[in-house]
């Protein structure tokens, strides 16, 4: 694993190019820490799909999440780049776009969970009006949901297109970063594991400062 990841390495104007795009899946998320759901819906997608493979979208400041400091976008990114070396059809991918809307746009496909098409559909992310959120809503390439603990695939389901592929993942059911950060670690994907083991990073605030501070010094 490199000491060091190169954010413009990873900026979506580097990453693929719009006619690659066009038969992968965008799977926009903070990914904070990745988990094993986050991967039994990716691949889940891309065998259903036929897509040539998966892209881990993450926004340097994600929407909703703009307290997000730690661990580090840097850091986060490092442990999605262990995670895709060993699976061929996965890729990781940084953009400054935060509106799932232009995301995605050029994709494919757009890979979420029930409780964010839900989420999505809340006029909060669009000034409150209602005829801003069908427009990004319509601008999306075609869905695939997962359905989530709490969320079914039905959720919200009068605004989803026609087109929209609906599925069950046992493996994603009841898996949330925000309860592997819990303390539930079991559902953490094994290279977070690792990460967090080795740096504090999730786990103990105290080591992962240490760690950056280390890490910082020539």
């Amino acid at each position: 694993m490199s000491d060091f990841v190169n954010l413009e390495d990873h900026f979506s104007g580097a990453g693929p190019s719009p006619l690659s795009k066009l038969d992968r899946i965008a799977f926009p998320g903070s990914f904070n820490p990745p988990t094993v759901g986050h991967l039994a819906m990716a691949e889940a997608a891309w065998r259903a799909s036929g897509a040539t493979g998966v892209d881990l979208v993450v926004s340097s400041v994600a929407l909703g999440k703009e307290s997000t400091t730690r661990p580090t976008i840097e850091h986060r990114l490092e442990v999605l780049e262990s995670v895709a070396a060993t699976r061929p059809w996965l890729d990781v991918t940084l953009t400054d776009l935060r509106l799932l809307a232009d995301l995605a746009a050029g994709y494919g496909w757009l890979l979420m969970g029930a409780d964010k098409w839900t989420q999505i559909n809340e006029l909060q992310w669009y000034d409150g009006s209602t005829k801003a959120r069908d427009a990004a809503l319509r601008r999306l390439p075609r869905l695939i949901v997962v359905g989530r603990e709490g969320h079914g695939v039905e959720a919200d389901a009068t605004l989803m297109p026609a087109d929209a592929t609906l599925m069950d993942v046992p493996d994603a059911l009841g898996v949330s970063s925000s309860a592997v950060r819990d303390g539930d670690w079991g559902a953490a994907a094994p290279e977070a594991r690792i990460f967090a083991e080795r740096t504090g990073a999730w786990i103990d605030p105290d080591r992962y400062e240490r760690f950056i501070i280390g890490r910082a010094r020539p």
